[in-house]
């Protein structure tokens, strides 16, 4: 099966009136192949330091840090008015809290460069040049991330110069100054009502998100110049956990989505925009494995023509092989009254980090 080019796959999708981006882990990896990979923080954290912990994350079946960081704490409340004051349970509870806390920071750590920098200015520009299909000009529509790490954010903030003239991408997510503190160190979610208007969205968290129970509050590198590890772990010392989607399986992932207004939100628009049948929408760096199938299936269930799916390498190989058949399969569940048509494009020629 002969592939489109990125080029010609934007060049037919002028045909719409917008275009739209969902981008998974493969945008990551193209960065940096050496850290960015598949795999869930629970498997790649290190438990070596208290192995007990693994079946905390067991007895609640989730692989959720929040969840199982909580229960922890919680129980060790409530344990001793049943086992008496003496009981060693609850302290070694929250020992292990604390360090299920430092082993998400540094699990974060692990797989993530610390500060913009990391990256050179080349990488950046090039990544800027690929968002403008879908974030500049008249075709601009909205860019989707499954992702939670901030590569796709440091992109949007980065400055263009020296490489040439400035690309004016929009960058809305919902965010800004906190009323009450409009010179904090960060800016926060401004609800429902504000976010119709916002045009990138975390449909998964992301690890600048942080939940301090009164705000969802973003950090950002202008404002605070901070090392992501430092932030993470100043930010659960007291006692804000990153918002991400951890959980292993698509219905696990919808239940937290569900639960948390910003998720639901950006799921939300997500749905609206799919069921805009005068635009389209491109995919980049995702397998649509099952796990995500709570976000694939209102591609099925829309009302966009086209879906532009990216191929890595020979579409003949047996792991391309399952994409075609899921992205048929999802064409498969649409009306007769609304078809969807898949094109696939060759994702090197996007050349997305240069």
């Amino acid at each position: 099966m002969p592939l489109m080019t990125f080029a010609e796959a934007i060049a037919d999708s002028n045909q719409f009136a917008k275009r739209h981006l969902l981008i998974g882990n493969g945008f990551s990896i193209a960065c940096r192949a050496d850290i960015f990979h598949y795999g869930s923080l629970f498997a790649q954290a290190d438990f070596s330091t208290a192995p007990e912990v693994v079946e905390v994350f067991e007895a609640l079946r989730t692989q959720d840090f929040e969840a199982a960081i909580r229960a922890l704490e919680n129980a060790a409340h409530i344990l001793p008015a049943y086992l008496g004051k003496g009981s060693a349970a609850p302290a070694t509870m929250l020992d292990h809290a604390a360090i299920l806390k430092e082993i998400l920071v540094q699990t974060i750590a692990g797989n993530h460069p610390h500060v913009p920098m990391e990256i050179d200015d080349d990488k950046f520009w090039a990544c800027r040049l690929f968002l403008a299909n879908f974030l500049a000009g008249p075709k601009a529509g909205s860019v989707f991330t499954l992702n939670y790490d901030l590569l796709l954010y440091w992109t949007l903030m980065h400055d263009d110069m020296p490489f040439g003239e400035p690309i004016r991408l929009a960058i809305s997510d919902g965010f800004g100054n906190d009323e009450d503190e409009p010179d904090a160190e960060y800016v926060v979610w401004q609800g429902e009502t504000n976010a119709h208007g916002a045009c990138v969205m975390f449909l998964h968290g992301a690890l600048h998100l942080f939940d301090t129970g009164k705000d969802l509050v973003k950090y950002t590198w202008v404002r605070k110049g901070v090392p992501l590890i430092d932030q993470a772990r100043d930010a659960l010392a007291n006692d804000a956990f990153p918002l991400f989607v951890a959980e292993g399986t698509s219905a696990q992932k919808k239940t937290k989505i569900r639960h948390n207004a910003y998720l639901y939100q950006c799921f939300k628009q997500f749905t609206a925009n799919v069921q805009v049948g005068t635009h389209c929408m491109f995919v980049f760096g995702h397998s649509l494995a099952q796990n995500d199938d709570h976000i694939l299936t209102r591609i099925g269930r829309g009302r966009f023509k086209k879906l532009y799916v990216g191929i890595y390498g020979d579409p003949l190989q047996a792991e391309n092989g399952v994409i075609i058949a899921r992205a048929e399969a999802l064409a498969s569940l649409r009306s007769e009254r609304w078809p969807l048509s898949v094109a696939f494009y060759d994702a090197l020629t996007a050349r997305v980090w240069g």
